[in-house]
């Protein structure tokens, strides 16, 4: 015979409804209750009929995900991957599955009763690809829990996450300074792109005196905009003896540019960037990166997401997943 829910709550001392709320992560059942129970199922292999459960709670125990995923996007969006990987393990160590759409923010606003007034899951996360002004002013009235992963751009009163971009900045002009670089260079993306701004504030709270003039570059976030801000940087009277690039493609055309005009990394000139792909790993030399983790911020949004569903009225705002460093040769020491 299998084994069933009067089984489980018998061995473990406690009603059926009390197994109903552990398998459910009931925030009323204490952390012991939940252990204990947890327990006796793994001992006992009970397995739970989520087709009933649902059918008896009201719940589907899905959770929507909502992100761009144009062709390309592994390239121009690396972090989604680990975002997702993060947010389905946690939601599947609580028993919920996760439903992968494209979208964009029109066609969300489009289709805002099938996917943000659904029967067919729980909660949602949003990239914050997907979320402009609009959709902000449907999610405030949208009955669906909801997280977005990302700090929208914009004055706002949605639930989000995201992480400490400002500190990544001061890691990454703290450890230049320390490594005796005293004359630092930011190349950063285009003067809308909230990541870089957000880096390039915290690497500017950390310099005790302000950039020498040129020393701050802005343009498109690609290896040519790296490469062509590295080629003006190394015009100037005093060209700088580090640089932080905001991104790696940006990374990737500084590296070109340095060795193009035979500079050595990092005797000549250090290179720091942020993340540890795409190509931190295979240029030569290896780059120095201030790390995010997005396996981490996936799970959290799942975390998250979960809670608002016991909590329906919790607002969360947040940075969280601090930024770590790792050192490799592209800022090493002579």
């Amino acid at each position: 015979m299998s084994v069933t829910i009067r089984d489980v709550a018998q061995r473990a001392g406690v009603s059926k409804a009390t197994v109903s709320k552990v398998l459910n992560d009931s925030y009323s059942i204490s952390q012991a209750t939940k252990d204990r129970v947890q327990a006796v199922i793994q001992e006992l292999g009970y397995s739970p009929n989520r087709r009933a459960q649902s059918f008896a709670t009201g719940k589907t125990r899905n959770i929507l995900f909502l992100a761009r995923m144009e062709h390309g996007v592994g390239f121009s969006n690396p972090h989604l991957f680990e975002i997702l990987a993060g947010a389905e393990n946690a939601l599947s160590h609580k028993g919920y599955g996760l439903i992968l759409r494209q979208s964009t923010p029109q066609e969300l606003i489009e289709h805002y009763a099938e996917l943000l007034c659904s029967e067919y899951v729980d909660g949602a996360i949003l990239h914050a690809s997907v979320v402009d002004k609009s959709v902000a002013r449907a999610l405030m009235k949208a009955p669906l829990p909801y997280i977005v992963v990302g700090m929208p751009d914009f004055a706002n009163q949605l639930c989000w996450i995201d992480t400490n971009n400002s500190v990544a900045g001061q890691i990454a002009a703290t450890h230049l300074l320390a490594k005796g670089r005293d004359r630092l260079a930011f190349i950063g993306g285009p003067k809308g792109d909230s990541i870089s701004a957000h880096r390039l504030s915290g690497f500017l709270d950390r310099l005790e005196v302000d950039p020498p003039a040129g020393y701050i570059r802005s343009g498109e976030p690609t290896r040519e905009g790296g490469y062509t801000a590295t080629q003006t940087l190394l015009t100037l009277p005093e060209p700088p003896s580090g640089i932080v690039c905001a991104n790696q493609y940006i990374a990737y055309g500084c590296v070109q540019a340095l060795k193009d005009a035979q500079k050595s990394i990092p005797r000549d000139v250090a290179v720091l960037t942020f993340d540890d792909f795409p190509f931190s790993q295979v240029l030569d030399p290896p780059l120095t990166v201030v790390n995010l983790d997005m396996y981490d911020m996936g799970e959290q949004a799942a975390k998250i997401v979960l809670r608002r569903i016991r909590r329906p009225q919790l607002l969360v705002q947040s940075q969280t997943t601090l930024p770590s460093l790792i050192e490799r040769a592209s800022t090493a020491g002579e």
